[in-house]
């Protein structure tokens, strides 16, 4: 019998801190949405990708990204669709990317509610210095962030503090983890049904001198034994020819 959805929440404490904004690539080119990420992660930013509108959607809604960044020709449903739907929803801010320099296809995309726009091809460099303008014109000047906590299943994550503890009616147990084991349980607990390519985890949670997808294994076998040390089996779960996704962990 399939297990139900693994829930994902992310909660704030009182201990006020400045977590890392959560950027959403909505993107269906590979390649391009790699390059993003990568970008972002360099730069202090976390990310989460989606190949298609529908994707993106249930993303933006489950996940509540500080920012999007949404291509115009997207499958299932286009950027213009994922866009009205947002704005819909509420203020999160979204940058359009797309090939085609158009004034008409600007005006619609700023018509629908979108805070700027950036044509292919771009330097991801530039996006990333347009993420940030558009990051820091959406907070209030002064404006506290509460901590964030990560809740998935058993496994709680304190992104201030960066450690992850594994509770149980008999109380919380630590986690001792490397930096890129935290990273790597961490991304996956943000999309936990989420299956993440091994080239993925490679650029958003390895450093930058490892550049060989069968290193990300070698971590995830790492951090695997671990959490089977401390009672959770199975997790991270391998998905045999694509990757992994986070698992079961209740």
């Amino acid at each position: 019998m399939p297990h139900p959805p693994i829930p994902a929440s992310r909660v704030a404490t009182s201990q006020p801190s400045a977590p890392r904004a959560l950027v959403l690539v909505a993107e269906d080119e590979p390649e391009i949405a790699e390059i993003l990420s990568a970008y972002l992660d360099r730069n202090g930013l976390r990310s989460i990708r989606a190949a298609d509108g529908r994707q993106a959607l249930d993303l933006h809604l489950s996940l509540k990204p500080d920012l999007v960044l949404l291509d115009v020709g997207m499958p299932r449903l286009d950027g213009w669709q994922v866009l009205s739907e947002i704005r819909h929803r509420g203020e999160t801010p979204v940058i359009m990317l797309t090939a085609m320099d158009q004034d008409m296809d600007k005006l619609t995309g700023l018509r629908i509610g979108a805070d700027d726009y950036i044509v292919k091809p771009f330097n991801p460099a530039e996006v990333v210095a347009r993420v940030n303008a558009v990051l820091r014109r959406s907070r209030p000047a002064g404006r506290d962030h509460g901590r964030e906590v990560i809740r998935v299943g058993r496994l709680h994550a304190d992104m201030e503090s960066h450690e992850i503890r594994l509770c149980s009616p008999d109380g919380d147990q630590p986690l001792t983890l490397t930096l890129t084991e935290f990273r790597l349980l961490t991304h996956l607990m943000y999309a936990p049904r989420r299956v993440f390519s091994r080239g993925e985890l490679l650029v958003a949670c390895l450093p930058e001198g490892e550049t060989l997808e069968r290193t990300v294994d070698s971590h995830v076998s790492k951090l695997r034994k671990k959490l089977e040390a401390a009672g959770l089996e199975a997790v991270p779960a391998s998905v045999r020819g694509v990757g992994y996704r986070l698992g079961d962990p209740s």
